[in-house]
C-alpha cells in the first residue's frame, strides 16, 4: 500500500521540477485558467439573463454544474491526461516504442500509465472550481446538511472513476491506432457536461449519458449538492463507474498484448 503511495510522491516532484523550470509556464497556464473560468461563467450568466430556468434547471443548479466540471476538468488536467495523453500520436511513447521503459518497471503498468506525469499548474483551475462551487452553494439557499456533502463527495468521486474509465479506454485504443490522438474524439463531447444533461435535445441526451457518459460525470454531483439526487441514481451511477473502471482495464490490459516493442 505505501509503494504505490511513495511512487506516487516521486511522480509528482519530478513533474513539478520539470514544469518550475520555465517561469514562462506559470504565467500561460494562469492565463488560460483566466480564459476558462470566464468564458465558462459568461455563458452561463448571459443564458439565464434571457430565460429564468431551461427545462427545470434554474441558474444555481446550472452553475453548480458549471463548478463540478471545472472541478473534474482540474483533476483530469492534474494527472490523468499528461499521463494517458503521452501514450497516442505521432511522438507518443508507444509510436516511438519508449513504453519499453514503462513495461520493464516492476510496478503494475496500468498504475504507472495512469500517476506517472502532473501538471500541477491544473491546481489553480482545482481552486476556481471550488470557488464556483461555494458561489452556487450560496445561491441555491439551501442548508447544507451532512448528508448533502457526504453525497455531493461520493457522487464526484463516482464522477472521478467514470472519467478515468473513459480516458483510459480511449488511451487503451491506442495500442490498436498509435498514431491516432483518441483524447481529441473525447475532449469534444467532454465540453458539452458543462451543462447539464437534460438541457440536450433527446438523442444527444442519450449519447452523453450511455454511451460516452460525460453528462453523468457533472450533473449527478451537482444534484446530489442540490439535494435532489434519488438513492437509485446514486446506486446506479456507482455500479455504471465501477463497470466502466474493470471494462476500461480489461482493455488496458489486451493491448498491452498487442504492443509490439522497439527492440522486437
Amino acid at each position: 500500500m505505501l509503494r504505490p503511495l511513495k511512487l506516487t510522491a516521486l511522480f509528482i516532484g519530478a513533474s513539478a521540477q520539470h514544469e518550475l523550470a520555465y517561469r514562462a509556464n506559470f504565467w500561460v497556464s494562469l492565463l488560460n485558467s483566466a480564459l476558462n473560468f470566464g468564458t465558462g461563467l459568461l455563458g452561463v450568466i448571459v443564458l439565464f439573463e434571457q430565460v429564468e430556468s431551461v427545462r427545470g434547471w434554474e441558474f444555481a443548479q446550472t452553475l453548480a454544474v458549471l463548478g463540478v466540471y471545472m472541478t473534474v476538468s482540474a483533476l483530469r488536467g492534474l494527472f490523468i491526461s499528461p499521463s494517458l495523453d503521452s501514450l497516442a500520436g505521432m511522438d507518443g511513447e508507444i509510436w516511438r516504442g519508449e513504453f519499453d521503459f514503462t513495461l520493464l518497471r516492476p510496478v503494475d503498468t496500468q498504475f504507472v500509465a495512469s500517476v506517472r506525469h502532473w501538471r500541477l499548474f491544473s491546481l489553480v483551475d482545482l481552486l476556481l472550481g471550488f470557488v464556483v462551487l461555494g458561489v452556487a452553494v450560496t445561491q441555491l439557499a439551501l442548508p447544507m446538511t451532512l448528508a448533502h456533502v457526504i453525497g455531493f463527495v461520493l457522487t464526484l468521486l463516482i464522477s472521478g472513476m467514470l472519467l478515468y474509465a473513459i480516458l483510459l479506454a480511449f488511451a487503451s485504443l491506442t495500442f490498436w491506432s498509435p498514431g491516432f490522438l483518441f483524447g481529441w474524439v473525447f475532449d469534444g463531447l467532454f465540453q458539452m457536461a458543462r451543462y447539464p444533461v437534460g438541457l440536450y435535445p433527446g438523442v444527444l441526451r442519450l449519447v452523453l449519458t450511455w454511451i460516452v457518459p460525460v453528462g453523468v460525470i457533472t450533473t449527478v454531483p451537482a444534484r446530489a449538492l442540490s439535494g435532489d439526487l434519488p438513492p437509485a441514481l446514486l446506486a446506479g451511477s456507482f455500479a455504471l463507474s465501477a463497470a466502466a473502471v474493470l471494462g476500461a482495464s480489461v482493455l488496458f490490459r489486451t493491448g498491452l498484448r498487442r504492443y509490439a516493442s522497439a527492440s522486437s
